[in-house]
């Protein structure tokens, strides 16, 4: 592998080495460290922006850098979507209610390696539809990922995803995709999360990418608001999304950002 280390594919689409697969253990590593610890705060009557205040404190202890503050005029260490808001939901003064079910997205540069990962929780007692959208969602990443290996497509990961949320009677978000990453926060190639099997690039060992299905209990249209950043849900349905950060091994995928202490799944606590 290392023979091609740099070597870009005719997608554009960047080959690493193994000593860069290191790097981006401990990029993820702290990405999903800190959304473990960010967990106990998530609670009714927490504010976003005490959350992501308490996420920039952490990345700074760790003598890391914020991917996000600063990029393209965005001023915080992470995104946080609650119920409706598909992705890139701003933190602020909004209170979070009993039930309410949020998305923390953080990316961290750590030595000049990009770890990027994203995960559901809950405010209180989760409800059912609530939770089952969480598990599908949950359950259509880990489908995606499994079908990460060298001579599979980036259309047979969307594929993966995609029948398997249909199936569930629920939507892929198809506005929104996954991307190349490493030492660069967004490259190719676009990882979508629907298609059709055998098409687009085809995988090979020494790729990184991210995986981050967005599924909505309603329909998959989304809309952006007027602060040029917050994705909503067009029917105002519920959306969930989760998150790694991949590298593509000799025999499958390699997930950089597995939380430390198994809290990837808001379950974790029961």
């Amino acid at each position: 592998m290392d023979d091609f280390k740099g070597r870009l594919t005719k997608d554009g689409i960047r080959i690493h080495g193994s000593e860069d697969f290191a790097g981006m253990h401990r990029a993820g590593a702290l990405a999903a460290r800190i959304l473990d610890d960010i967990a106990p705060m998530v609670v009714p009557g927490q504010t976003t922006e005490a959350l992501d205040a308490a996420i920039e404190a952490m990345v700074t202890e760790a003598g890391a850098t914020s991917a996000t503050i600063g990029y393209r005029g965005y001023k915080h260490a992470s995104c946080i979507s609650v119920n409706h808001v598909v992705c890139h939901g701003i933190p602020g003064p909004k209170v979070l209610k009993e039930g309410d079910i949020l998305n923390i997205d953080v990316t961290v540069i750590v030595e000049g390696w990009f770890g990027d990962t994203s995960r559901m929780y809950v405010a209180g007692k989760m409800g059912r539809k609530a939770e089952r959208l969480i598990q599908v969602t949950h359950d259509a990443l880990m489908k995606g990922i499994e079908a990460v290996r060298p001579g599979n497509t980036f259309g047979d990961i969307g594929y993966a995803i995609q029948s398997f949320v249909e199936a569930q009677r629920m939507s892929v978000v198809r506005d929104f995709c996954g991307h190349g990453l490493g030492q660069v926060f967004h490259a190719p190639p676009n990882v979508l999360h629907y298609g059709r099997p055998g098409t687009g690039p085809r995988l090979e060992e020494g790729m990184f990418f991210t995986i981050e299905p967005m599924v909505n209990l309603g329909r998959p249209e989304t809309k952006v608001l007027a602060d040029d950043w917050t994705a909503v849900t067009r029917d105002k349905s519920l959306s969930a999304q989760f998150e790694h950060s991949i590298g593509v091994t000799a025999t499958g995928a390699e997930i950089f950002t597995l939380s430390p202490g198994g809290r990837f799944h808001p379950t974790w606590t029961e």
